[in-house]
């Protein structure tokens, strides 16, 4: 299984994965244009996906998924409140299937399961995909973890997680207070040290790479992000390191960036 983050944070989200003859987008949230071209960046052709999962309604992941899925026939996922609360955002689909939140579905070469996550949004999800050999999860927008994310995040081989915000900006930065509340509210986004203690929890041998996902460009830094979590991670005895440094674990972890696609990452069956 192959994974990359095409982008994440507020202006847009989009998240690849391919296995065998299948490829899919989770959220679809920049330009088919800009689409298509982060993909080029990592040497896949559009034509190639065979569908795009949807976790909330938000514009910032389903922006770009009308266009996508008529443009390139890719049918669309998503559970039925998802559907209904994004109303004219995707109404002109060219195929759709429902989903039921909890109830895994396949797509030709995987297992996908969508389970329920705490964000302001109608049904919002993550996903665990599989294809029987590697397994991976997907988990941003929450604003905690509870313990069915643990219990669905735990024992994976990649995971992209989201890490939004240094709790100190938010309150000293632009944002009004209304808005702080909501980004730091149970369903809100999560916080780097919540993110950072999560992991530790779920940190193990077969846990390859962990991509810090939908980092804030107004209330985070990338290197509060890994201060932040290189504090925790060693103070719980955890072994792990961030990409570009020497390899002594068998954990890597990289940060997503919200104006270009990561590194196309390999899962390997143990």
């Amino acid at each position: 299984m192959r994974f990359c983050v095409l982008g994440s944070g507020s202006k847009g989200n989009s998240t690849y994965i391919s296995s065998g003859d299948t490829a899919i987008l989770i959220d679809a949230g920049f330009s088919g244009v800009e689409t298509a071209r982060r993909l080029a960046l990592i040497g896949v052709d559009i034509s190639s996906l065979s569908a795009i999962l949807i976790t909330h309604e938000h514009g910032d992941h389903v922006r770009g998924v009308s266009v996508l899925s008529r443009r390139h026939d890719l049918t669309v996922f998503a559970n039925k409140a998802t559907l209904s609360k994004a109303g004219k955002t995707l109404d002109r689909l060219f195929s759709f299937q429902e989903f039921s939140t909890g109830k895994p579905f396949q797509i030709k070469d995987l297992e996908i399961r969508p389970f329920s996550i705490s964000h302001d949004a109608a049904d919002p999800v993550g996903f665990v995909v599989n294809n029987g050999k590697s397994s991976f999860g997907y988990c941003t927008d929450t604003g905690m973890v509870s313990r069915l994310v643990k219990h669905r995040l735990t024992g994976l081989n990649g995971l992209v997680l989201e890490s939004n915000h240094d709790p100190d900006m938010l309150k000293t930065g632009p944002y009004p207070l209304e808005l702080q509340q909501r980004v730091s509210s149970k369903t809100g986004h999560l916080a780097n040290s919540d993110a950072a203690c999560f992991l530790a929890d779920i940190l193990h041998d077969e846990l390859e790479h962990v991509v810090l996902a939908h980092i804030s460009e107004t209330n985070n830094l990338p290197e509060i992000v890994r201060n932040t979590v290189t504090s925790v991670l060693n103070g719980h005895g955890e072994n792990f390191y961030f990409v570009g440094e020497a390899r002594n674990s068998s954990t890597c972890i990289s940060l997503a960036r919200q104006d270009r696609p990561g590194g196309l990452i390999n899962l390997y069956p143990r």
